[in-house]
């Protein structure tokens, strides 16, 4: 397998994920401004839609979006327990968690690191963010893991969004169970492997 990333971009929780689980994989960087992946290929090609992460299978099949992609690593070494087993409501608690964080963290995101966006929308993305992130302070008390069940995808996901807070300055000391979060997610080993592989830390 190859898992295409960006540094530190949302691909960063396949990258956790992958190493978690154990599985065999190839990490592929590729370069944000010209889609120019390592192996040499235009990433374009990988995935048409010109995001990470895309996963591509050892059989040539390629995966995209991140919800799709986490939950395919966690299926594929079930042993690694990143999710829980299929047709139990805790599977179904965890994609509660998934599409969550995708649509309403995640996308909250993205305007805040665009230099084209407009202060109003800036200002939206940041008031919207902040009652997201609310609602998250108080689901986290007392919580280590998303599900409280253990490291999951929904924690490798998590983790890597809140992150990028201090990358548009956007301080979590108002919300004090999430900077306890992040700082147990940072040091999780898988955490700390994919950081360093990317570059991000030494």
């Amino acid at each position: 397998m190859k898992l295409y990333y960006m540094q530190g971009a949302c691909s960063l929780a396949s990258h956790i994920a992958l190493i978690k689980a154990g599985a065999s994989f190839e990490p592929v960087k590729v370069d944000f401004a010209t889609k120019k992946a390592a192996d040499g290929r235009d990433f374009n090609q990988v995935n048409p839609k010109g995001y990470v992460p895309a996963l591509t299978l050892d059989d040539g099949q390629t995966l995209t979006e991140n919800i799709c992609v986490l939950q395919y690593i966690a299926d594929l070494k079930p042993a690694a327990q990143l999710a829980p087993p299929y047709g139990t409501m805790e599977r179904y608690r965890l994609l509660e968690w998934l599409g969550f964080i995708s649509s309403e963290i995640h996308k909250s995101y993205s305007p805040l690191f665009r230099h084209d966006a407009s202060e109003e929308a800036r200002d939206y993305a940041r008031a919207h963010l902040s009652k997201r992130l609310g609602y998250l302070n108080g689901a986290l008390a007392g919580r280590d893991f998303v599900t409280g069940q253990g490291f999951s995808v929904a924690d490798c996901y998590l983790g890597v969004v809140l992150g990028w807070s201090a990358h548009v300055k956007l301080d979590l000391g108002q919300w004090p169970e999430l900077g306890r979060y992040l700082h147990g997610f940072r040091a999780q080993p898988p955490v700390i492997a994919a950081q360093k592989a990317e570059g991000l830390i030494q």
